[in-house]
């Protein structure tokens, strides 16, 4: 079964254009179709425009930029920009353009944009669910790794003396973001499965803090 159905031949058309090249296996193929299960799940309860929520899904991340970067907090925009060339090369509907890029938009943590339509919303609970649980445990450690981050700070684990770091010590990031991720969910639906993923995070740190030995 392909991982994009109901809508595999629209999945077909936009993967071409969804991911750029690069290295980041935290925003891959199956990162999108993650989201894109996320979604549909999300949908099943909440309703929403099927087209435009795969549209946004696979199109969310199409320009490439590092945690690391300093475009960092544009990412999303850069997104839309491209996201608005494909589909208008496809002959989209201005409108809906429109939908799938203010969805893009308004998908990233570090835009801090507010979704004003369903699928904005969803698309954006969607892609946090990604960053929550073992996933979002699996991925930040990844992404810690890439950027050359440590584990955690040997002499002071809990930043209970100093400032919280997660550029030097990946353990930092579950307080200053991961952790704060289930409070913004958008839909009813989201915020259920938000607060089920987030109290795994919570066993995880808990287990990790008990085996460094800080618990």
């Amino acid at each position: 079964m392909n991982a994009f159905e109901p809508l595999a031949s629209l999945a077909a058309e936009l993967l071409p254009h969804a991911l750029e090249p690069s290295e980041d296996g935290a925003h891959d193929l199956s990162h999108l179709q993650r989201v894109w299960h996320n979604a549909r799940t999300l949908q099943a309860e909440e309703g929403g425009d099927l087209e435009v929520l795969l549209a946004a899904v696979l199109l969310h991340d199409c320009v490439a930029v590092e945690k690391n970067s300093p475009l960092r907090s544009q990412a999303s925009r850069l997104a839309a920009e491209k996201a608005t060339t494909a589909l208008a090369n496809l002959n989209w509907p201005e409108a809906r353009i429109s939908a799938v890029t203010h969805a893009i938009e308004a998908h990233s943590f570090s835009a801090n944009i507010t979704p004003t339509t369903l699928e904005a919303r969803l698309v954006q609970d969607a892609d946090r669910l990604d960053s929550l649980g073992m996933l979002g445990v699996a991925r930040t450690f990844y992404t810690a790794g890439r950027m050359g981050s440590a584990l955690y700070d040997p002499h002071d684990p809990e930043a209970r003396e100093r400032d919280y770091d997660d550029k030097r010590f990946c353990l930092d990031h579950f307080r200053t973001k991961l952790l704060h991720l289930a409070d913004g969910f958008q839909t009813a639906a989201g915020q259920r499965l938000a607060q089920i993923r987030h109290q795994r995070l919570k066993g995880f740190m808990e287990q990790f803090k008990e085996e460094i030995g800080v618990a």
